[in-house]
């Protein structure tokens, strides 16, 4: 079993690490909207409105149809001004709501370690 300080040190060591992959991933957040451009296929694979599923597949799962409406995006489309179709502000909003998401997403990782590591000494 690792002592109370080897503990700590293997939690900071994966900290790190999942840092960087979250940093990561933010960067590469703009490819959800490079690539249906790219294909010339609409919205972001996976990122559709249950009206937009509803003309691409004939139908709306009865789950998406009922939970739809209960969550609204604080960036709407990820962006602040909707009208604004610039693929440089675009990849630009998506890398700041990557950034914002990977900070929540570490923050809480933060948290949850923490507690593991006062608890188990």
């Amino acid at each position: 079993m690792l002592s109370g300080r080897g503990l700590r040190m293997k939690i900071d060591k994966l900290q790190k690490q999942i840092l960087i992959v979250l940093l990561l991933l933010c960067l590469i957040t703009p490819i959800g909207i490079l690539l249906p451009m790219f294909f010339n296929a609409g919205d972001a694979w996976g990122e559709w409105s249950a009206r937009t599923l509803k003309e691409l597949v004939g139908y709306v799962p009865s789950g998406l149809a009922k939970y739809s409406d209960v969550w609204k995006a604080p960036l709407s489309d990820y962006s602040i001004n909707g009208a604004d179709t610039s693929v440089v502000h675009q990849s630009g909003y998506y890398i700041v709501s990557g950034i914002i998401g990977a900070t929540v997403t570490y923050v809480v990782m933060l948290i949850i370690s923490r507690l593991i590591v006062r608890n188990g000494k």
